[in-house]
């Protein structure tokens, strides 16, 4: 198991800014980390690092104790700020040989993680005449160049277009194939691209911690349907496999139903047979945003 913590808990003066916060992590695992601004998790990702310590719990990265041997862990992670702290007067080449020679690697790494994360064509330039997304690849070459088994990626695209986006994407998904990828970002259809397990946090709790493909295969169907008279609730439960029913304004209804059958034709009969009218009806995607906004918005 490349990470373990168990029952972590961290308190800011009054503030508990994580509240016994538990997951694990297999290697070649890409997991998003998602939540809120304020949930906890880029205090999640400096304890995981070292960087700061917990009130209660614990931390293991390739089953060493973060909290007890910070800096034997630390040679195993890779680690890339939400604010990358790069020396932008050094050039890349001068940079990485900087890092490297911090983790005591052999210089042939530098030229191996140029390549890697494709800065070939930019690493004889100086660090702040490169764009946005350049300046995050030199980020995740240094995080890499020591070759970690565990890298955590705070926010690594915020601040890119489109295509460096994708770019940086991309490079994730390669590097998750033979490392353990935790990252946090804000950007749902990165999230649904690129990672195998998804923990969603708020207010320092996790709501969820489960398989993509678990949370793709949830046959939940919500459909919102407005009707041309105020429906009572009493006729609404009648409604065949519904599983909850809100009512959102007036004769306006959201209703979930847990069912492969595509619902709206039962809507339909169910409106002829009580002799109501459907004035809108249509189907909503229960998409890994919604399930978020739906979690993080109660």
């Amino acid at each position: 198991m490349s990470i373990k913590v168990t029952s972590i808990t961290k308190i800011y003066k009054t503030q508990k800014a994580l509240n016994n916060v538990s997951f694990t992590a297999d290697k070649g695992q890409i997991i998003g980390f998602l939540g809120p601004n304020g949930a906890g998790k880029s205090t999640m990702m400096k304890i995981l690092t070292g960087f700061i310590k917990p009130n209660k719990g614990e931390v293991f990265v390739n089953e060493i104790d973060v909290l007890k041997n910070p800096l034997e862990a630390q040679k195993r992670i890779g680690y890339l700020p939400e604010h990358n702290p790069l020396y932008e007067d050094l050039y890349v080449r001068e940079y990485l040989q900087f890092k490297a020679a911090i983790f005591k690697v052999d210089k042939n790494q530098i030229e191996n993680c140029i390549d890697k994360v494709g800065l070939k064509t930019e690493a004889h330039k100086k660090i702040h005449q490169l764009s946005k997304g350049y300046q995050q690849r030199v980020g995740l070459a240094a995080a890499i160049l020591h070759n970690p088994s565990v890298l955590i990626l705070d926010e690594p695209t915020t601040g890119l277009d489109p295509n460096q986006l994708v770019a940086i994407r991309d490079l994730i998904k390669e590097l998750g194939k033979e490392k353990t990828v935790l990252f946090s970002t804000h950007i749902m259809q990165e999230v649904e691209a690129v990672c195998d397990s998804v923990i969603i946090i708020k207010k320092g709790e996790i709501l969820v911690d489960k398989k993509l493909t678990a949370l793709k295969n949830n046959k939940q169907q919500v459909i919102k349907v407005v009707f041309n008279i105020l429906v009572d609730d009493t006729l609404i439960q009648k409604i065949p496999n519904l599983l909850s029913a809100e009512n959102l304004e007036n004769n306006t209804w959201k209703l979930s139903f847990k069912t492969d059958k595509d619902m709206r034709s039962q809507i339909f009969d169910f409106a002829q047979e009580n002799k109501f009218k459907i004035l809108e009806l249509a189907a909503e995607s229960k998409n890994l945003e919604g399930l978020f906004r739906e979690l993080t918005s109660k």
